[in-house]
């Protein structure tokens, strides 16, 4: 286990981040909580963002929302001078509430609704990403009918098979994702692409998973869409100067993982990408960059209150905290493997293995399986690492259970950047037929 950003352990022998200790967040703010290392997160997008402009004449960094998407967040991106990449109305929605610039965003996804492609063509926002042939079909639609013209790339599935989780494979032949290149569908989509009036083709986009350490896939990926935007200069005498390379780059969770970082990422892609347009004759394009998980995940932390604890002498020894599946699935949906510690007993020796379970009613809801920490006691705090992506994200409310804050700690200061729910926001939407309350009238007058 490592600690990483603002976060120590501090002379009480308490866990501290930004400069606040963790349980004096969770005696103020409660638990669970999502904390978050302002410093960090503002040290990762300016990481990303001096990288890609030290390798490259035009180059853009669009922060991807869909690994932790709140007003704060979205301010903060466009402060650190990045885009955004949004995957939905909700998340296009909180940004432009957040005031960011619509020119600066790209709308992905591979089944916009109609409402969602007309709320981003009213945006005006910088370039939708299309997915697949109806969706070339309903943006021009839309586009018409609201009498603008619409920037686009279209997102191409390079068949290349990342080195991650099959679940967060995304560029390989068989994905939901994009036009496949192999079986030709990508060249009838610029083919059609181009007959569209309303729409206007810059280039392509792809992404070939999530959680990523091996960087061939990277450079294999940019190598092939060179390839094809060369054969669609061929074929169509047009160059287009835009390439999305997505995002994915993996982080720490555990101590099997050897993360890459932004800059090392970026230098061997634009070594290998350079190299390869000019063998080609290819012009150099504008690439874009699509993090969000290294971005935000290392600056996350959970906290989880300890409460019940069941031994099972020679099995296990399960003790459950006051969170669980609901506010993290994702070692439920991925066998996701995280570090930990007891942010009160930050300072003391591992003393016993155990399993820390979830509250909510299913078998699957563990958090960490057989971890080494200090003896656990009812109130104690485990600190969960690098929970700042795809949990905040992905929380629901299984077992009616109510959403967490989330706080951002910079200097010594906490500030809450979404409130925790309450036992009324759960039912806040819930209805009760009319006709049953007409029902129950008519027998109260009986």
């Amino acid at each position: 286990m490592k600690l990483m950003g603002t976060a120590r352990i501090n002379g009480q022998g308490y866990l501290e981040i930004g400069g606040v200790p963790v349980p004096d967040l969770a005696a103020r703010y409660g638990t669970p909580l999502y904390v978050m290392d302002e410093e960090l997160i503002r040290a990762n997008c300016r990481s990303w963002r001096k990288a890609a402009q030290a390798n490259f004449p035009r180059a853009e960094v669009a922060y991807a929302c869909k690994a932790f998407c709140t007003l704060a967040m979205c301010r903060l991106a466009e402060e650190e001078e990045l885009a955004l990449d949004v995957v939905s109305g909700g998340e296009l929605y909180t940004a432009l509430t957040a005031g960011f610039p619509a020119g600066r965003i790209y709308f992905n996804g591979n089944n916009k609704s109609p409402a969602e492609l007309e709320q981003a063509v009213r945006a005006r926002v910088g370039r939708i990403i299309v997915d697949n042939f109806y969706e070339l079909d309903l943006l021009e639609e839309v586009a018409a009918r609201l009498h603008q013209r619409v920037s686009v790339l279209l997102r191409v599935s390079p068949g290349i098979e990342a080195h991650t989780h099959a679940y967060v494979q995304t560029g390989q032949l068989d994905s939901k994702f994009g036009f496949t290149l192999e079986n030709g569908q990508a060249l009838t989509a610029v083919e059609e692409a181009l007959t569209k009036s309303r729409l206007d083709l810059r280039g392509l986009h792809c992404h070939i998973g999530s959680q990523i350490f091996a960087l061939d896939g990277y450079v294999k990926a940019a190598q092939v869409m060179i390839d094809f935007l060369g054969e669609v200069r061929r074929l169509t005498g047009l160059t287009f100067e835009e390439l999305d390379l997505g995002g994915g780059l993996g982080v720490y969770y555990s101590d099997d993982d050897a993360p890459v970082s932004p800059a090392a990422c970026i230098d061997t892609i634009a070594a290998a990408l350079k190299a390869y347009c000019q063998e080609k004759r290819f012009p150099l394009p504008k690439v874009i960059f699509e993090p969000g998980r290294s971005i935000v995940g290392p600056a996350g932390t959970a906290v989880y209150r300890v409460g019940a604890r069941k031994e099972i002498p020679g099995v296990r020894t399960y003790v459950a905290v006051d969170g669980g599946m609901a506010d993290n699935p994702r070692p439920a949906l991925y066998g996701s493997r995280y570090s930990a510690l007891v942010a009160n007993k930050a300072n003391h020796l591992p003393a016993e293995v155990v399993t820390i379970a979830g509250k909510c009613c299913e078998s699957g809801d563990v958090l960490i399986q057989d971890i080494n920490l200090p003896r656990l006691e009812p109130g104690d705090l485990i600190a969960v690492f690098t929970a700042g992506a795809y949990q905040y994200s992905m929380a629901s409310n299984y077992n009616r259970l109510a959403r967490p804050a989330v706080v951002f700690v910079r200097d010594g200061r906490a500030s809450v950047v979404v409130q925790r729910e309450s036992l009324a926001d759960l039912v806040r939407n819930d209805r009760i037929p009319a006709a049953w309350r007409e029902q129950e009238s008519l027998r109260a007058v009986r």
